[in-house]
């Protein structure tokens, strides 16, 4: 069977500039829409069904890396809450409304929010809760450090790794009842390469990865749960 590899994925290919008021911006408006059913080298993308019948809350689900099915409770804000549905509604299709699908809207900045976050997915999948995945994060471009506001080092810091922890600590009752419990960070490449531009952005990711190591210390031998990173390079999404 012949397949054909999407120009975004050739060699040399660069997305044409663009910018959205907002940031991170939404991925309804971004151009080209990224591709998620293609692999690499032109075929349709298969998942592995290593997560059917478990259970899992992902968090800033609105866009970004994931193609497989669980029984879910996706996140979002207010701001991105039309793509939300849309992620909802591509799950359907693509599970043939297999998977239940909880959406909530929730700023997670808020201690309280991240506690409801826990709330509404058991009381949606009856206190099942295989795994966690903290992807939600905010990122914004500030070449000079002495003009680099101290709301936005605060926002980041709130949004990015103070959330991790509330969200952490309210899931690990409800993880440790699991047969196979696990925490999934999304941290950064930056955190190795140290952006210029993205100081606040890229301290917080070098926090997730000590954050998630401290963790695995603690709780994986007690408790048995399994807690690992991802550290992505540049992908195609909103955050760009």
């Amino acid at each position: 069977m012949s397949t054909q590899i999407p120009e975004q994925f050739k060699k040399g290919y660069k997305v044409p500039f663009q910018k959205q008021e907002a940031a991170p911006g939404l991925q309804t408006k971004l151009n080209p829409q990224p591709i998620d059913d293609i692999t690499a080298d032109g075929k349709p993308y298969k998942p592995s069904g290593k997560l059917d019948g478990r259970t899992a809350i992902i968090t800033g689900a609105d866009s970004g890396i994931a193609l497989e099915g669980a029984n879910l409770t996706i996140h979002a804000t207010e701001k991105e809450k039309h793509d939300l549905k849309d992620v909802e509604k591509i799950i359907g299709q693509k599970t043939g409304g297999k998977c239940k699908v909880k959406s909530v809207i929730l700023d997670l900045r808020k201690e309280a929010a991240c506690k409801e976050l826990i709330q509404k997915h058991v009381e949606g999948h009856g206190d099942k809760l295989d795994t966690l995945v903290l992807n939600h994060g905010t990122q914004n471009a500030f070449a000079d450090i002495t003009k680099l506001p101290s709301e936005q080092w605060l926002n980041t810091f709130d949004t990015n790794i103070h959330s991790f922890f509330f969200i952490t600590r309210a899931a690990i009752p409800f993880l440790e009842k699991s047969p196979y419990p696990t925490i999934t960070f999304n941290a950064s490449i930056n955190m190795a390469v140290g952006h210029p531009e993205l100081i606040d952005y890229t301290s917080t990711k070098g926090a997730i990865i000590a954050f998630m190591r401290s963790l695995s210390n603690n709780i994986v031998g007690d408790r048995g749960i399994r807690c690992n990173a991802v550290a992505p390079g540049p992908i195609w999404t909103p955050l760009m």
